[in-house]
């Protein structure tokens, strides 16, 4: 593999960097809200899940 020199080295990233594409404010706030309310709904769903458990459990072990 060939070496680059420091020069070329930095002329490479700022190439790269300049094609990113940095998003707005817009979809950074939808993205952001879009988060929160899939976590809120997952946490609600593992949290059914688990009383859902906790109640078979506790039936199976007052039969004993």
């Amino acid at each position: 593999m060939a070496r680059t020199n420091p020069a070329q080295f930095i002329q490479q990233v700022r190439g790269e960097v300049s094609k990113i594409v940095w998003p707005g404010r817009r979809e950074v706030m939808l993205t952001t809200v879009m988060v929160f309310i899939m976590a809120t709904i997952t946490a609600i769903f593992f949290s059914l899940v688990d009383v859902g458990i906790r109640a078979g459990l506790n039936g199976i072990f007052d039969l004993f």
